[in-house]
């Protein structure tokens, strides 16, 4: 029968003590649970961040890749109106605002195409501008974003009766969006990121060689590593299954010098009976068998 597998939700990692025997986690409420692998599919900018300690540290190749991995913050700001005062219809989804200050609420979007009557509109922030934001109150954010909308639109606009602001970059689950590779990167940057370490796999839209920065790029990650963690796995119990085999055989090896290690890693488990016979351990009917 399959064993029944446990889920503990609302479980804050703080730390991963591994070792080649397996791997410890504890949680922040002092949790601790026993492991054989860990898959660790938290995002580039935990990270780089401190949440999460390693026992021991994590190799030099590993972090040296970790940190040479950018993090883009991408922030969508929604706006609720109690009516439209922007030009909807065929061709008009998008408008842009120019200010002297790059990136200052540039990218607007509203969503009459997608949820007709929901008079909601999108501004779209990145990077320093985004930080700068979440820093601030709603309400200070609020007062930008309508600056600008009365300084495109008129004065008399009504004033929005609701406000989003999502803050990826304080989220210490997120820190960030999504990976953003340095336009001079390498495949071995991308295979140290997503290589194990010891019993610890790696996963998440930054392991993604292909489709980083994106949903499905996290999506087909965790398929892969999913993938390479089941071969591990299959290969350990295979081991193990030899070496069950050998246990009865090298029980009879007397006066054989090799040590149990020794013979798994220098003799093929059909090879022992023979070296048994030839030291008269064992006739020759039982060798055949």
């Amino acid at each position: 029968m399959a064993e029944l597998l446990c889920t503990d939700l609302r479980q804050v990692v703080r730390e991963l003590q591994h070792s080649r025997n397996g791997v410890t986690v504890i949680t922040e409420d002092g949790c601790v649970y026993e492991a054989n692998y860990v898959i660790l599919s938290v995002s580039i900018g935990v990270l780089k961040s401190d949440l999460i300690s390693f026992r021991p540290f994590l190799p030099r190749w590993k972090m040296e890749a970790i940190e040479t991995c950018d993090v883009m913050v991408y922030t969508k700001i929604f706006l609720k109106f109690p009516h439209k005062f922007w030009p909807c219809g065929p061709g008009k989804e998008f408008f842009i605002y120019a200010h002297e200050r790059r990136g200052y609420y540039t990218f607007w979007q509203h969503m009459e195409n997608a949820f007709p009557g929901s008079n909601i509109l999108v501004v779209t922030l990145t990077n320093g501008e985004s930080k700068r934001v979440e820093a601030q109150s709603d309400e200070e954010t609020l007062k930008e974003a309508m600056g600008v909308l009365r300084d495109m639109f008129g004065p008399n606009i009504p004033n929005a009766t609701e406000i989003l602001v999502p803050r990826w970059w304080n989220n210490r689950f997120q820190r960030g969006s999504y990976s953003n590779y340095p336009i001079i990167s390498n495949h071995q940057m991308f295979q140290n990121i997503k290589a194990p370490v010891g019993r610890i796999f790696f996963t998440g839209e930054h392991t993604s060689e292909r489709f980083s920065g994106y949903v499905h790029g996290g999506y087909l990650a965790g398929i892969d590593t999913s993938k390479a963690l089941l071969e591990e796995i299959w290969k350990e119990r295979k081991i193990e299954s030899q070496n069950h085999l050998l246990e009865p055989l090298l029980a009879l090896t007397g006066s054989l010098t090799l040590t149990q290690t020794e013979a798994v890693s220098s003799l093929h488990k059909c090879d022992i009976p023979t070296r048994l016979y030839l030291s008269g351990k064992l006739g020759l009917p039982e060798a055949i068998l």
